[in-house]
């Protein structure tokens, strides 16, 4: 019986200090945590990663081209944002990956207001398809690990419905029918 109260006390104790670290973001001032993702060209989730937000984008981004370990061979081009400019990324995407050609997606100087930036618009898509999920609208969990899976499952639902329910064109308007004709252009097909 007393054993029994002296592990219930362990578990409560050791669950404060098991909660990871949120960390600050000073770029954009708010606390949480960072999002990395790697997509295809559809939009579709690759491979993610979750982490404390006071990272680094470019540290996170070669974390997660690090964690890849070989998984996508055929990976040869790479779109980033331009938050994972400069040479420390650089530098760190030869280290992990010597084949992969990556280009810095920028806004031009010119340029007021919002601006669809070409193939950045791809992943901002995903992040806002990942936002309509309610466990990802909030940074909820208080593991990364957690927070990854929740992620996962998210990204499987996506692929599950663009699996099973193609859009029927019959109810899209023209301008949708162009933009859904333009991806399915762009999505490399094996023949």
């Amino acid at each position: 019986m007393v054993r029994r109260c002296i592990s219930l006390v362990r578990i409560h104790l050791a669950r404060g200090p098991a909660i990871d670290p949120h960390g600050f973001d000073a770029g954009k001032k708010i606390k949480g945590k960072k999002r990395h993702i790697l997509v295809d060209t559809q939009g579709l989730l690759m491979h993610a990663i979750v982490h404390a937000a006071d990272v680094q984008d470019r540290d996170g981004g070669a974390l997660l081209m690090a964690s890849l370990f070989g998984a996508f061979p055929f990976l040869i081009k790479l779109y980033a944002d331009g938050g994972y400019q400069g040479p420390e990324f650089q530098s760190a995407m030869k280290r992990i990956l010597a084949r992969v050609n990556v280009e810095i997606v920028k806004r031009s100087g010119q340029a007021t207001g919002f601006i669809a930036l070409p193939k950045r618009w791809i992943v901002e898509r995903t992040f806002a398809w990942l936002g309509r999920c309610r466990r990802l609208a909030k940074d909820w969990e208080c593991l990364n690990h957690k927070a990854l899976a929740f992620l996962r499952l998210a990204s499987i639902r996506l692929m599950l419905r663009k699996l099973c329910n193609p859009p029927d064109v019959r109810f899209m308007r023209k301008d949708e029918i162009a933009r859904w004709a333009i991806t399915q252009a762009d999505t490399p097909r094996e023949s």
